[in-house]
């Protein structure tokens, strides 16, 4: 099934709703590939105390990494559509996991760098809100069991060769 139509009863309306797909496949031990309808693999694995190779990223970063992403290219379009001086974006998160399992993420803290010249703060924001409230699916769909927060600076564009360019 490609798609599916769902009724909203309250306003008679017709939502078609995108299906997408993802293979994961066992390579050895707990180290798993896996590719979704882009045709783009992942490779995911554990310590190997967990009987993982080491090999590649933990399932759970994926996550982090996914909504960093996410949220990031919203941002960096809004401010390309306002024209904004933006010279680059950097998007750091940090997450804490509870103790118990199954070891969730509690709360993530997402820290926009945008770099540029005369980058106006009032776009930063403005695009940051559109991004957390309207635009990333990946923030909607953690935002009802983790607590996201974020904060944003803006910084020079780094020097040509500067480590932060690395």
């Amino acid at each position: 099934m490609r798609g599916a139509i769902a009724v909203n009863n309250s306003h008679s309306e017709e939502l078609i709703m995108a299906e997408r797909k993802a293979s994961v496949r066992q390579l050895q031990g707990i180290t798993f590939a896996g590719k979704t309808d882009s045709n783009h693999w992942v490779v995911m694995d554990g310590p190997e105390r967990f009987g993982g190779s080491d090999a590649g990223v933990r399932p759970k970063e994926l996550i982090l990494i996914s909504l960093g992403g996410c949220t990031g290219s919203d941002v960096v379009s809004i401010l390309q559509k306002k024209r904004s001086p933006l010279q680059g974006c950097e998007i750091n998160l940090t997450a804490h996991v509870r103790d118990e399992y199954p070891q969730v993420f509690t709360d993530i803290h997402i820290e926009y760098v945008i770099y540029g010249e005369d980058v106006r703060p009032a776009d930063v924001e403005r695009a940051i809100e559109l991004s957390t409230t309207t635009y990333c699916a990946v923030s909607a769909m953690l935002k009802p069991s983790v607590k996201l927060t974020h904060a944003y600076r803006i910084e020079p564009a780094p020097k040509p060769g500067h480590p932060e360019q690395t």
